[in-house]
């Protein structure tokens, strides 16, 4: 069903769905879930599950996912596994048709999902094809539609892509992150019970997250650990964060790019920093970190999406298999005097955490809370919430 060709390729019958690159190529393939079109950065996933969780994960705004595990929508869709009220993915690419679901826990189907969070998926497409395109070329831009009359306007959609900024320069927390604040409630998800309770007892740590795009079970893992949790957007002044005496910071994960976000975000970080409060960040709160005491971040070629990526711990040359999603990363030349690398990437010795000698605050590049991936990291909720206790 799929060709990669640069040619643009006839439209073979049954086609509903189209990707096409800035560059004219087009991919044919099977539209599901809803109609329409979207324009973004096109990156690849490589978790064998929790397809849920990465399609409503708010770092992924403004990206199209291609999946490279085969089977997508297998076990059909839920209310629990999802990270945040909507779907954040504008769209995902699968090799295989998806079919009926086949799991106890299913509630309906993907393609049904799909369509009522708006979001587009298109089927029968090479993507092993289109992963190694991203690790050849980078991330592209790519226009994508379905339409159930197969009727695409190929032109427009080739402009759509063509005119796409990029994610270079873009600040999307403020898109994705809530606007009001939220005294968080509820821990982490067993099997038969659901969601546990929990994170309103006054006599626990308190801990003031900022919210640039978080993933809901980050807030269920600092519950976990021992810790109450209140959520504030990503514009809060430090004036706000302070008048909810907290015990400590916490800094989420999100899109974009980081030096976009840190126009506002860092001169609050330095705040939080002076105030020697125990700080813990992940992902884009990694890199907000490291930009706060003078490092810098750049834009990677291809990024790390997926639930099995190794990093080295560098205290005792332990592995952790981590769950991924970034296209930052902070550079690790020109690191601080006051900073300590603690981990590295295995697959490319990236940067992937920071730890301050002059103060309680540390950050990890990856997704310790997973949802999905393993949970090899769950540590460093502990490891934070014993700092709250001890100061």
């Amino acid at each position: 069903m799929a060709d990669a060709h640069p040619a643009r390729t006839p439209q073979p019958e049954g086609a509903t769905g189209v990707i096409v690159f800035a560059d004219g190529r087009i991919i044919w393939g099977r539209g599901f879930g809803a109609e329409g079109q979207a324009v973004g950065e096109l990156c690849f996933n490589t978790a064998m599950t929790g397809y849920q969780e990465v399609m409503t994960d708010p770092s992924y705004a403004r990206q199209i996912i291609t999946f490279t595990f085969p089977h997508i929508g297998n076990v059909g869709a839920n209310e629990e596994d999802v990270e945040a009220g909507e779907a954040h993915a504008l769209g995902c690419l699968v090799r295989e048709a998806v079919t009926s679901p086949s799991n106890f826990r299913s509630q309906q189907d993907f393609p049904t999902w799909m369509a009522s969070t708006g979001r587009i998926g298109i089927s029968g497409v090479d993507t092993r094809a289109l992963t190694r395109l991203v690790r050849r070329e980078g991330p592209p831009t790519i226009a994508i539609a379905h339409n159930a009359k197969e009727n695409f306007d190929l032109d427009a959609l080739q402009q759509m892509a063509a005119e796409w900024p990029g994610l270079e320069g873009m600040d999307l927390a403020k898109e994705v992150s809530r606007d009001q604040l939220e005294a968080w409630s509820g821990g982490k998800w067993a099997l038969g019970e659901g969601y546990a309770l929990g994170g309103n007892d006054m006599s626990q740590p308190h801990v003031v997250a900022i919210d640039y795009g978080a993933k809901r079970n980050i807030f269920r893992n600092l519950v976990e650990a021992g810790a109450r949790v209140t959520v504030l957007p990503a514009t809060a002044s430090f004036d706000e964060v302070m008048s909810h005496k907290p015990d400590g910071f916490f800094l989420s994960n999100g899109p974009g790019d980081p030096a976009a976000t840190g126009e506002y975000a860092v001169p609050v970080i330095k705040q939080m920093l002076d105030s020697k409060k125990p700080l813990f960040g992940i992902c884009l709160g990694h890199q907000m970190l490291a930009l706060a005491v003078g490092g810098k971040t750049s834009k990677m070629f291809q990024g790390h999406r997926g639930a099995n990526h190794p990093v080295k711990r560098l205290a005792d040359g332990q592995v952790e298999i981590t769950s991924m999603n970034h296209g930052f990363a902070v550079e690790r030349q020109g690191l601080p005097a006051n900073v300590r690398e603690t981990h590295v990437s295995l697959f490319d010795d990236s940067n992937c955490g920071i730890e301050l000698i002059d103060r309680p605050a540390f950050s990890v590049q990856y997704h310790p809370e997973a949802s999905p991936g393993p949970q090899d990291s769950f540590y460093l909720f502990q490891r934070f919430v014993d700092r709250m206790k001890e100061a």
